[in-house]
């Protein structure tokens, strides 16, 4: 079986850098893909105007979404995935600085599977990196493509 990639969609340089160190500790070796807006992301996971029609792009395992992002925000980018039949069920982890209840609710409200504040020290962040990978990675059982 295929080791499944994980989409990063995030713009901060430093949270880019500081969550592949953490996967690298927490001996996660999907490859990592990074968006670093969520129009690119979009692009990504449907591809562009020019090769809508392809259905072969491989998809993530799991995507690490933040919310605050240029050109295409990071609630939209969800609502996106939760509308397409082909990235419906694939797997979301907000992985936000918001303490904002709102955007805590509407991620859910969207279809996030989970809301993750991100730590603030690296220890701490390396460990929730690591239980991500475990979980969603590891354990979890995805549905069935169709």
């Amino acid at each position: 079986m295929k080791t499944q990639s994980i989409l990063l969609v995030e713009d901060n340089a430093s949270d880019i850098e500081l969550a592949k160190r953490a996967l690298h500790k927490a001996n996660i070796e999907n490859p990592l893909v990074v968006a670093e807006d969520g129009q690119e992301a979009l692009d990504y996971l449907f591809g562009t105007e020019q090769d809508a029609e392809n259905d072969a792009l491989p998809m993530p395992g799991l995507v690490l979404l933040d919310l605050n992002l240029p050109r295409v925000g990071g609630l939209e980018v969800l609502e996106r995935i939760r509308k397409n039949e082909r990235t419906r069920r694939l797997p979301v982890v907000i992985l936000s600085s918001s303490k904002e209840t709102g955007d805590v609710t509407t991620s859910y409200d969207f279809g996030a599977n989970s809301y993750i504040r991100k730590p603030v020290d690296f220890q701490s962040f390396t460990e929730t990196i690591k239980q991500l990978g475990s979980y969603w990675l590891e354990l979890n059982e995805p549905p069935p493509v169709n």
